[in-house]
């Protein structure tokens, strides 16, 4: 049984999930500030902030996802490239379930707008992270032991 749990605290506790939460943490800030400032400073509507925020928040995550947490390797421009559609893309679905949370949460139900996306982010990072593990950042014999499998 002690076997079994330190296997499952070594597989989820480790230096890729630790700077996930870190970075995602940081990526976490920058959606929050960029919204708090378009929205609440500038007067920008709720969703255009929100979408404005989700914009500077995936760029920074992209680049500290790539870097220092999935440590993935540049190949190609072209590789790359595809990284960045499949990441996007990726961030495309929980960007979707944030718009239509901050529509129902604040223009609907009139929950306050960082309160509300302070319950939205939870979900977004979770997601995010399945996302970034399973389908953009994966190793190269990752790839390839799943390939044979088939």
């Amino acid at each position: 049984m002690r076997e079994k749990l330190e296997l499952l605290w070594k597989k989820f506790v480790n230096r890729e999930t630790i700077s996930y939460v870190i970075f995602g943490v940081l990526t976490t800030a920058v959606n929050f500030v960029a919204y708090h400032v378009f929205c609440n400073l500038m007067g920008v509507p709720n969703l255009i902030a929100n979408a404005i925020a989700w914009v500077a928040a995936v760029i920074f995550a992209y680049v500290t996802n790539s870097i220092w947490v999935f440590q993935s390797r540049f190949v190609s421009l072209a590789d790359e490239a595809g990284k960045i559609v499949k990441f996007f893309g990726a961030r495309a679905f929980s960007f979707l379930i944030e718009e239509a949370g901050m529509l129902l949460l604040v223009d609907i139900a009139e929950i306050n707008n960082l309160i509300a996306k302070l319950i939205l982010a939870v979900f977004v990072i979770v997601s995010n992270y399945i996302f970034s593990k399973l389908f953009i950042f994966r190793k190269k014999d990752e790839q390839d032991r799943e390939e044979k499998r088939s």
